[in-house]
C-alpha cells in the first residue's frame, strides 16, 4: 500500500460569483450521484468557460500527506479551506488539477453536509457508514459509542432537520470519529457547541491522531491545531502561502495582524450573528497614548469600536494569545459589570494590567456575547503588541521563567 494518502497536484477551483444556491437533493438524487462517482481519482473536466463573473477559491494548490499523519489547515475566512476539504471529500469537482486518495474518506464539514435533512439521526448513522463502505454489523457494532457521545438518544427517530446546530454537530462529530475510516477530514470542530462538547471533540481527535489515522483539521484555535497536528498547510486567498512544521507556520502566520489604523478585516470574523460587530480596534497606554510595545507590568488599554446592526443586550470578552497560539488568559465583561444595552454604535474598553506579561508577542482575540449566551461576534486577532525586555518601575527584565509574572503577598515566619 502506498505510503502517501493524499497525493494534491495544480488544484484549482472556480465558482461563478452570484451563482443560485441550489435546494438539497431527494435520497434518490443523493444515491444516484454517490453512484456515479465511485472512485478515489479524479480530475477536472477541463471546461472552456468564460472568465467574467468568476471567483478562484483555489488556485495552484501542491502537497502530499502521509499515511498516518496529522495535518492542519489554517487561514482567514475565504482563504480557501472549506474548499479544499469539499474537493477531497468529493462534495464538490476541481476546476483543474489532480487528487489522488488512497483510503476511505470520513467528513465533518459544516452543519447541514454529509446528513439527509428528512431522514432520522438513527438512520443516517447507517446511510453515512453504508457510504463509508462499511457493512450494517461493523455500523451497529458502535452505534452505542456514537450515541452515548452525541448525547442525543432522546432524539435518534426524529429527522435531522428538526435537530439544533448543536445536536446535529454532535451526531456528526460521534459518525465521523467512531465509524473509522482511513482518512478523516474536520472542518472548525470547535465552531458549533458548549466547552464540554469541544473538549470531548479535542479529546477523540486526540485518539483518532494516536491510532495512526489520516486527519486533516481546519480550525481558527491555533492552539488545536498546535497540540494535534505534525505539519501544518496555511492557505491564503485561494493558494498555497506556506506548508511546513506546525510552529514554524502557525508563529508566522499569527505574526500578520491587524491593519496599521486597526481596521478590522472581514476575514477576522469567524463566527457569530452579526447584530452587533466589531469594526475598529486600538491600543494605547493608561494615559491614553496609542502604542503597540509596552513595558513588563505597564498597563495595556484595548478599545474596540462596534457598530449595532439589529439592538440587543450582550457584553465583550477577550483572550490573549502567546506567540505560540496559546491561550494566556481569558477575560469576560460580565464578570465585574452587567451585560449592557447594545442600542447604538460605540465603543467599549478593558484595560490589561495583571498579571503582567513576561516579553514576547502577544495577539488579541476578542468577542461579544448575547445574553442567551450566542456570539453576536468573534473577531480573531483584533490587535497585536509587544512586551519588552524591561519592567515598568525601571528594572531590567532577569530573564524569569514563564508567560506571566506578578507580585504577590509573601510572609515570613519564625
Amino acid at each position: 500500500m502506498s505510503d502517501v494518502a493524499i497525493q494534491i497536484k495544480g488544484l484549482g477551483k472556480r465558482y461563478r460569483l452570484g451563482g443560485v444556491r441550489k435546494g438539497y437533493k431527494t435520497l434518490r438524487e443523493s444515491i444516484v450521484a454517490a453512484a456515479l462517482s465511485p472512485f478515489r481519482r479524479f480530475s477536472a473536466a477541463g471546461k472552456a468557460e468564460s472568465s467574467e463573473g468568476m471567483f478562484w477559491a483555489l488556485k495552484d494548490v501542491n502537497f502530499e500527506v502521509g499515511q498516518g499523519e496529522v495535518i492542519g489547515v489554517i487561514g482567514r475566512n475565504g482563504a480557501g479551506k472549506s474548499t479544499l476539504l469539499k474537493v477531497l471529500s468529493r462534495i464538490t469537482d476541481p476546476t483543474e488539477g489532480e487528487v489522488e486518495i488512497n483510503g476511505r474518506v470520513g467528513s465533518l464539514l459544516e452543519v447541514g453536509t454529509g446528513f439527509h435533512p428528512e431522514l432520522t439521526g438513527r438512520e443516517n448513522v447507517y446511510l453515512n457508514g453504508a457510504i463509508l463502505g462499511m457493512r450494517r454489523a461493523e455500523i451497529t457494532r458502535r452505534f452505542g459509542e456514537i450515541v452515548e457521545f452525541a448525547e442525543v438518544e432522546r432524539f435518534l427517530d426524529t429527522p435531522v432537520k428538526y435537530y439544533s446546530s448543536g445536536m446535529y454537530m454532535r451526531l456528526a462529530f460521534a459518525v465521523a470519529a467512531h465509524l473509522e475510516p482511513e482518512i478523516l477530514v474536520v472542518d472548525e470542530v470547535l465552531a458549533v457547541g458548549d466547552m464540554q462538547f469541544q473538549k470531548k471533540c479535542l479529546g477523540k481527535m486526540e485518539s483518532v491522531a494516536a491510532a495512526g489515522r489520516t486527519v486533516l483539521f481546519v480550525s481558527h484555535n491555533i492552539g488545536a491545531v498546535r497540540t494535534l497536528c505534525q505539519r501544518v498547510v496555511w492557505l491564503e486567498s485561494g493558494r498555497l502561502k506556506m506548508i511546513g512544521d506546525t510552529d514554524e507556520v502557525t508563529l508566522r502566520y499569527l505574526s500578520t495582524g491587524t491593519d496599521s489604523d486597526g481596521v478590522i478585516h472581514p476575514s477576522q470574523h469567524i463566527k457569530g450573528s452579526g447584530k452587533v460587530r466589531i469594526e475598529q480596534a486600538s491600543l494605547s497606554d493608561s494615559t491614553g497614548v496609542k502604542k503597540e510595545s509596552f513595558l513588563i507590568g505597564e498597563a495595556v488599554r484595548l478599545t474596540l469600536k462596534f457598530k449595532v446592526h439589529t439592538p440587543t443586550v450582550g457584553s465583550f470578552w477577550i483572550f490573549i494569545i502567546s506567540g505560540e497560539g496559546v491561550v494566556l488568559l481569558s477575560a469576560f465583561q460580565r464578570d465585574t459589570i452587567p451585560s449592557v444595552e447594545l442600542d447604538k454604535d460605540g465603543e467599549a474598553s478593558v484595560t490589561i494590567d495583571a498579571p503582567a506579561l513576561l516579553p514576547g508577542t502577544y495577539t488579541l482575540t476578542a468577542g461579544i456575547f448575547e445574553t442567551s449566551g450566542d456570539f453576536l461576534d468573534w473577531v480573531e486577532g483584533v490587535a497585536k503588541f509587544e512586551i519588552m525586555k524591561q519592567f515598568a518601575d525601571g528594572r531590567p527584565f532577569d530573564h524569569r521563567y514563564g508567560a506571566m509574572t506578578a507580585q504577590l503577598a509573601w510572609q515570613m515566619g519564625g
